[in-house]
């Protein structure tokens, strides 16, 4: 059962509101937001003055946002000010503006004007400051941070960039930063247009951009570089980073020459060896050693020093792993356990323990890891959270945690997270660790969890790794033959219990399901609606595990990786000959993969302890082989 940090007397006390009642009260809230949202003013002003809800703003919202009206310009800004900040605020504020804007108030415009990524709101109001006399170089620089972009403008700057072509601020320079990153990182589509803004004998360099974006190895193509020019140049640097992901071997052929051709920088240098580093490493390049050593010691990243590992690891160069990390200073975890490892190859058998005992320390992948090779208990680090009544009251009645609490009981998840960052953002940390112990309360798992890695308080584990849904995980592990512990883990991992959690790959619920996998396991459709069921989503989901354990043999690490990178492809990193497992996981060729499953085998450690149970689950695969 879930351990509960507030007995029921004292959650009364924390949320009267929600004590009883909460749904007839959410209903009045639903009927007033609905009149206000469909009503004249006068029926918001009073279902307003009826309500009794923490979510009574929400109903002038939904008005405001509808009939903006210079009527009530002091009331709507009066408003604006009471919730400067808060997820209410910007709704009313956007609306608000495109109705100044419609009615060319311009000085109300500009008074009520904040900062915003919309330029479709920004652009009036740096032509509203020009209207009204404002220092003209100071709003043209502005305008010229507008337009030196990557991508195409509101049709709403259209009359200011004018104005400032007009006035001489579209420099050729200008225009070259402007073609540059749309070619490199932006909008490639805007390149004909940029073309024709050069100067003509310059046209041909937007052509070479964007046939160099479009092929990269057209970067190869050393007769296109008719110039020789500086921007040629640029070009072909550009072209030849992307070009070594795609075709490594003309890439290499072909950065030879260019580097000879062109007067590069040693920083332009730098970002070539960088990029050829790390795409030779990542594939097991027979070269990658030569450009991984070539990359200088200030552009040593985590991730290349990751790929500088690995290729050693590949080679099984264990006096080179010794010799590279040996002295180094903030090694991370994972570069002493192999430092360590590799040690004990080597037969240095008492600092390779020492190292491990040092790592065995720490509740992770590799500090479990270390304990297994020791064979010592894991260590989770646990602290208990106390925080003062005072102050867990004080945080319950704060607004912003009504809102978010009335928000979450109606399902709004999306408005709820955005009042609940709104209350972290503006919190001290003390207020954060009680507002994280109250959401933990309410079974806000996701909010708990993100609020204390935002605030780096790893320690507290019975918050960041609860026993969510805890009686469906059992129950469906069961079912399908699968370690409770595993099945969680996964979930942790993939939405930290967050049942309406989607992924930019369209999965969906708690533990992140396709559509069509889950019609697969459920041999029929299931609607998005259903996926963020709970119950449906952890029956499927526990499905999906057997099913990968079944295919990979009951092999769980290759599982494991299958549920996050797909069964093929885990298939194809599979070696010829067969090597030790953890040696396999630190290969797994993707970076996402490879700490997905670290992750989700050192969560499944915590719980795995946290269920009782003795032993370490990571020591298995000390002794397992992977390929052959």
């Amino acid at each position: 059962m879930k351990k509960q940090f507030l007995g029921w007397t004292a959650a009364a006390l924390l949320f009267p509101f929600f004590a009883a009642g909460a749904n007839d009260k959410h209903d009045a809230f639903l009927k007033a937001e609905k009149k206000a949202r469909y009503g004249n003013y006068e029926d918001m002003k009073k279902v307003t003055g009826e309500l009794d809800h923490p979510l009574k703003p929400y109903v002038e919202k939904a008005y405001w946002q509808r009939n903006p009206s210079l009527q009530h310009q002091t009331e709507i800004e009066n408003y604006l000010n009471v919730y400067q900040n808060t997820p209410l605020e910007w709704p009313v504020r956007k609306a608000w503006l495109e109705y100044l804007k419609k009615q060319n108030k311009k000085a109300a415009y500009i008074r009520n004007y904040r900062e915003t990524s919309n330029n479709e709101l920004t652009c009036p109001y740096l032509s509203f400051q020009l209207d009204l006399g404002a220092p003209e170089n100071a709003i043209m620089n502005q305008v010229s941070d507008l337009w030196v972009v990557g991508k195409s403008q509101p049709k709403e700057c259209d009359s200011l960039f004018s104005q400032w072509k007009k006035k001489g601020y579209q420099t050729p320079d200008r225009v070259w930063q402007r073609v540059t990153l749309a070619a490199e990182s932006g909008t490639s589509s805007l390149l004909p247009y940029l073309k024709t803004l050069l100067p003509e004998h310059e046209q041909y360099l937007a052509d070479l951009y964007l046939k160099v974006r479009k092929d990269p190895s057209a970067s190869a193509g050393l007769y296109r570089y008719k110039k020789k020019s500086a921007k040629e140049g640029q070009i072909a640097l550009y072209g030849v980073r992307r070009l070594v992901w795609r075709d490594k071997e003309l890439a290499l052929r072909a950065w030879e020459k260019i580097e000879k051709m062109f007067s590069y920088t040693d920083e332009q240098k730098a970002d070539v060896y960088y990029n050829f580093a790390l795409s030779l490493a990542s594939s097991g390049h027979k070269e990658a050693r030569f450009w991984l050593n070539k990359v200088p010691k200030d552009r040593q990243t985590s991730k290349l020093m990751q790929w500088q590992l690995a290729n050693m690891l590949e080679l099984q160069d264990w006096s080179g792993i010794v010799a590279f990390f040996t002295g180094k200073e903030n090694l991370t975890l994972g570069q002493q356990y192999w430092l360590a490892y590799s040690l004990n190859q080597r037969g240095e058998v008492e600092r390779a323990r020492q190292i491990w005992q040092t790592v065995a320390k720490e509740r992770d992948y590799y500090g479990f890891l270390a304990s297994a090779r020791l064979g010592i208990p894991v260590s989770l680090n646990n602290k208990e959270l106390n925080i003062s009544d005072k102050l867990k009251l004080e945080v319950a009645n704060a607004p912003g945690f009504k809102r978010a609490r009335a928000l979450y009981e109606l399902d709004r998840f999306t408005a709820a997270r955005r009042e609940w960052n709104y209350l972290t953002d503006t919190s001290t940390k003390e207020e954060k660790l009680a507002a994280s112990m109250l959401a933990a309360d309410l079974d806000w798992y996701d909010s708990t969890i993100y609020t204390l890695a935002q605030i780096k308080e790893w320690d507290y584990v019975d918050l960041r790794f609860p026993f969510a849904f805890r009686n469906l995980f059992e129950n469906y592990s069961n079912r399908s033959h699968i370690d409770v512990a595993w099945s969680i883990a996964i979930s942790r991992r993939e939405s930290s219990f967050a049942p309406d959690a989607r992924s930019h790959a369209n999965a969906h619920g708690l533990m992140q399901l396709l559509p069509s996998t889950a019609k697969y396991m459920n041999k029929s459709t299931v609607s998005r609606s259903v996926l963020y069921q709970p119950r449906t989503n952890i029956r499927l989901g526990s499905e999906y595990l057997k099913y990968l354990k079944k295919k990979n043999h009951g092999n769980e690490i290759l599982a494991t990786a299958s549920y996050n990178a797909g069964y093929h492809r885990i298939k194809r990193w599979l070696p010829e000959q067969a090597m030790p497992a953890e040696l396999w996981i630190e290969l797994i060729p993707f970076t996402e993969t490879r700490n997905y499953v670290k992750n989700v085998f050192a969560y499944r450690q915590v719980y795995h302890t946290r269920l009782g149970r003795d032993g370490n689950v990571l020591a298995p695969i000390l002794d397992m082989k992977m390929g052959g």
